[in-house]
């Protein structure tokens, strides 16, 4: 089952750390948000393969947003 990795708030996105076909373990940094000039992790819960990035460098994202998913 694939995890979809959502933001958590509002945010802009700083980086992302990984590609799709990269394998990332739990706890892995999957990109950096930027909130209110403060710079946010995402991180990954459980280990798996990047299936789909769905955001880049300075999109900004909404609460729910899914940004990266994991299988």
């Amino acid at each position: 089952m694939a995890e979809m990795v959502a933001a958590e708030m509002v945010a802009n996105v700083h980086s992302v750390a990984v590609s799709v076909g990269d394998h990332v373990d739990a706890g892995a940094t999957l990109l950096i948000l930027e909130s209110m000039k403060m710079e946010i992790p995402v991180l990954c819960e459980d280990g798996g393969l990047v299936s789909d990035v769905k955001v880049g460098p300075g999109d900004v994202v909404q609460e729910g947003d899914v940004l990266v998913v994991i299988s």
